[in-house]
This record gives structure tokens, sequence and C-alpha cells, in this order.
């Protein structure tokens, strides 16, 4: 019985001792290890003729739409283009309080229309080339001839 006693507090203190060893080690700063100069941040290879695009310049188009009955209207189709083009580039929907938030480049003329099912689509244009950064914008739709409210 004495025999098994002495192999549980030998091992035990040796797992103290490699437990303190292994604590201390971990407490230790590193030995200081020889660095390089500084040297001038190197830029990572880009794409010739291809550059990031930064959102720093957009100009945000955001709004509300309201029913013919002035209640927040959710779910309406809103699409922007450049004036004089045919194709639409950004296109979104109303959330829940009828609201809207789009951002396009700076420096042209958007044509924006807006539509929804029972209603009269409705076109504006916006000037994002007078220097400021957003407008804000408000929709009643109107019902259409055979629309119901």
């Amino acid at each position: 019985m004495h025999r098994q006693q002495r192999i549980v507090i030998l091992c035990t203190a040796a797992l103290m001792f490699l437990f303190s060893a292994a604590s201390t080690q971990a407490q230790e700063p590193p030995p200081p290890t020889s660095t390089p100069a500084p040297t001038a941040p190197t830029t990572p290879p880009s794409k010739p003729g291809k550059e990031k695009y930064r959102h720093i310049n957009d100009f945000l188009i955001r709004g509300t739409v309201y029913t013919d009955k002035a209640l927040s209207f959710p779910g309406v189709q809103l699409r922007i283009r450049k004036t004089g083009e045919k194709k639409f580039r950004w296109e979104s929907y109303t959330n829940s309080r009828g609201e809207f938030a789009i951002r396009v480049p700076q420096g042209s003329d958007y044509e924006m229309v807006v539509r929804a099912k029972g209603f009269a689509e409705q076109t504006r244009t916006i000037d994002a080339n007078s220097g400021a950064n957003e407008e804000s914008m408000v929709f009643r739709m109107q019902l259409t001839a055979g629309g119901k409210g």
C-alpha cells in the first residue's frame, strides 16, 4: 500500500514541476530578435487601368414613397438611369416604412422611375452635378384609372 502512495506522490510532484515550468515559460518575454529597418509599405500589384471604386464621392438619393392616402408604401420599385440612356443601371425597392436610399456616382444627371402595381408611374430628374452630395425626395403615388385603393 505504501508503494502505491509513493507512486501517486511522485507522479503528482512531477506533474506540478512540469506545470510550473510551463507557466514560467509563458510569462517570460520572448528573447529580442533583430528586426530589419522599416521599409516603405509596398502596395499590392493591381490590374492596369482598373481602379478600385470608392464610395467617398457618391451622390445619395433618398426619400419616402406614400400611397394616395398618405400611408407609407412598402415594396415600390425604384429604377435609376443616366439621363439620355435607355438601360436602367440601378434598381431597388422601398423598405417596410416606404423609405429608400440609393448611391450613384456624382457628376451626371439621372432619371428616377417609381412604379407600383395599380398606381401611375412617376419620373423625376436628379441633378448630381450641383456639388451637393445628396437629395431627398418624397413621392405620393396616384391610383390609375383601373387601380384599387
